[in-house]
Formats: C-alpha cells, sequence, structure tokens
C-alpha cells in the first residue's frame, strides 16, 4: 500500500493556511461581535473587582487599594505607631477602609448600566486605544454617580467612630496650612475619593489581564474580541 508523502514545502504550506484561517484581527469582527464582546469583558471586570473590593478585608488586606491617612497625616501617623501611639490612629484607618470596603457593593449597577449604554464608537475607540482604555471609559461615564452613592455610605460608616470627626477637624486646621490638600480635610471626601481610586484600580488589573489572556475571559465573544487584539 503506498502512503502520500508529505514533503516540507506541503507542511509550511498547510501551516501557513491554518494561521490564516484562525488568526483573527479587529477588521475581521462585525461592529456588533466588536461591541458584545467588549461589553461582556467589561461586565465581567467590574463585577470581579466590585467582588473583591466589597467584602470584609478587601480593601485593608490589599496593599494596592489599603486607605491610609493622606499626606502629612500619614507621616504623623506613622511617627505616632513608633512611639506606642497607634491604637487611634489604627481605628480611623480600619474605618476608612471598612467604610470603602461597605459603599463599594453600591457602584455594580452603575457600571453595568454605563457599559450597556456604550455605542458603537465608544467600542471601536476603547478597541483602538490604550491598554487600560475600557477603564477610563468605565471612570469617564460612571465615576460621579458612583460618588454620590458612595458619599452617604462612607459618611454614615465614618460617623461611627468618634475619631472621624477629630480627623476633620486636624485635617481641616493642616489644609488651612497648606499640609494637607483641601479636598482630603473631610473623612467622608477623602475615603470616598480612595474608594473610587480602588475600584477602578482594579478594573483595570482585570481589563490588562484579559488582554494578556483573552482565554481568561469568561464569554466566547470576549475571548474572540480580546484574541484579535
Amino acid at each position: 500500500m503506498l502512503r502520500p508523502s508529505i514533503t516540507f514545502a506541503g507542511l509550511c504550506a498547510g501551516l501557513l493556511l491554518s494561521t490564516s484561517v484562525f488568526a483573527l484581527s479587529l477588521n475581521d469582527l462585525s461592529q456588533s461581535d466588536a461591541t458584545g464582546g467588549l461589553k461582556d469583558a467589561l461586565t465581567q471586570g467590574a463585577q470581579i473587582a466590585v467582588k473583591q473590593l466589597g467584602t470584609p478585608g478587601g480593601f485593608s488586606n490589599n496593599k494596592d487599594v489599603r486607605i491610609e491617612l493622606p499626606g502629612s497625616l500619614g507621616k504623623v501617623a506613622k511617627k505616632m505607631k513608633q512611639f506606642g501611639m497607634g491604637a487611634q490612629v489604627d481605628q480611623l484607618e480600619t474605618a476608612m477602609n471598612q467604610a470603602a470596603e461597605a459603599a463599594v457593593p453600591q457602584a455594580q449597577a452603575l457600571l453595568v448600566d454605563a457599559v450597556k449604554k456604550m455605542s458603537v464608537d465608544d467600542a471601536k475607540s476603547i478597541l483602538s486605544g490604550g491598554n487600560d482604555s475600557a477603564t477610563q471609559y468605565l471612570s469617564k461615564t460612571s465615576r460621579e454617580q458612583i460618588r454620590v452613592k458612595f458619599l452617604p455610605i462612607v459618611k454614615q460608616a465614618t460617623d461611627k467612630v468618634g475619631v472621624a470627626q477629630k480627623y476633620n477637624a486636624f485635617a481641616g486646621q493642616a489644609a488651612s496650612l497648606g499640609v494637607v490638600d483641601t479636598k482630603d480635610a473631610n473623612i467622608e471626601g477623602y475615603v470616598t475619593e480612595q474608594a473610587l481610586n480602588g475600584l477602578f484600580e482594579m478594573i483595570g488589573k482585570q481589563e490588562a489581564a484579559l488582554r494578556q489572556n483573552p482565554a481568561g475571559a469568561a464569554t466566547s465573544l470576549a475571548k474572540k474580541v480580546f484574541g484579535a487584539l
């Protein structure tokens, strides 16, 4: 029985053909697929970020987003800890992180809504943009609405801690001397801003992970889109 011989040239031709069949670029995707896959991926990233941060220890146990006292107050706090006077500092920083953890779940519905409202042009801009372009889109379209949701939750949580009032008084004086930024002179405002920063930082990490490893996407459409980047 004769077996067909496989030449080196034939093998190379076959490999090239298979590569051209399976390698996709964004130009090969329909607008519907590109937008749908991006929405799937963004929804996934937002939900994971909220889940990671909106649990006990979500902020306090994560060195990348843990909330500490700002600026010179932070330096004073470190000195207090060195001299055995860190109990109040620890109490305040624990309360700040717990307030952020309590507020973050409120962001999910707003983030998902921002994803749903994404237009084809938005999707094109994101897919042709930088490595954090999807995260920047979410920040631009939802950050202020999330801030409004976070602020009363953070205020309620920090008001329960007596030292919160001391922080506001101390930070207010420090701000008048230019030692602390004015926006950081109010504890609920400071914690809210830090919670927002932490949230979008974690969403950015999810985006980076999907760009690096599209197989980690939850849907086949998202895998297809990020695999084409």
